[in-house]
This record gives structure tokens, C-alpha cells and sequence, in this order.
């Protein structure tokens, strides 16, 4: 199982860019999907989460400029990130809490995180 994260670069202040994480493995089911980020000398934070129910939930820093959309049958969470500040500049990874198929046994519940894809926003 790996989730593997694309679309990151270099953005002017005020552009956008979309991130893509896509889920493959031996995956029965997909629970809550989620993006998170870590500036140089800080610690990882939440940006937005997305329940299996696409329920949503953003930090304040990011509301009303990020969106966060899940395709459930391609196994794959979108973040796009509008108005675009230096702030925003990041490593961004993407998690995931999966339920692992083990064939004849019940699937076992797991976290996974992608590898992190370098979001930088000049000024």
C-alpha cells in the first residue's frame, strides 16, 4: 500500500495549485483522507481533513482559500489551494486511514502518509 502525492512547485503569490494523492494497494476501504504540512523549523500541522462521508474540516490559516475533494472510486484526495501566500510554503503530505484487505481475514485498520510533495510561493 503507498499513497503517492503530485502537483507541487513554485507559485507567484496569489496563484493556485492543485495537489493529487492517490491510494493503491491492497485497500478494502478508505476512512477519513487528509493533508498536512511542515515548514522548514516547524512542526507538521493539519491543512484540511475529509471523512469517507466527505465531511470537512480546514485550519483557520487555510479556510476559504483551500478546498479538499476526495474521488472515492480512484482512491484519490484533492487539495486545491487558492490565493496562495509565501506562509504557505511547505513540504505537504498526504494521510490516509485505510482498511488494509487481508483477503479471508477482516480488514485491519492502518495509517498511511505519502512523501511529501514541496509547495513554494514566492513573493
Amino acid at each position: 500500500v503507498q499513497l503517492v502525492e503530485s502537483g507541487g512547485g513554485l507559485v507567484q503569490a496569489g496563484g493556485s495549485l492543485r495537489l493529487s494523492c492517490a491510494a493503491s494497494g491492497s485497500i478494502f476501504s478508505i476512512n477519513a483522507m487528509g493533508w498536512y504540512r511542515q515548514a522548514p523549523g516547524k512542526q507538521r500541522e493539519l491543512v484540511a481533513t475529509i471523512t469517507s462521508g466527505r465531511s470537512t474540516n480546514y485550519a483557520d490559516s487555510v479556510k476559504g482559500r483551500f478546498t479538499i475533494s476526495r474521488d472515492n472510486a480512484k482512491k484519490t484526495v484533492y487539495l486545491q489551494m487558492n490565493s496562495l501566500t509565501p506562509e504557505d510554503t511547505a513540504v505537504y503530505y498526504c494521510n490516509a486511514d485505510l482498511n488494509i484487505d487481508r483477503g479471508i481475514y477482516y480488514p485491519r485498520r492502518e495509517e498511511y502518509w505519502g512523501q511529501g510533495t514541496q509547495v513554494t510561493v514566492s513573493s
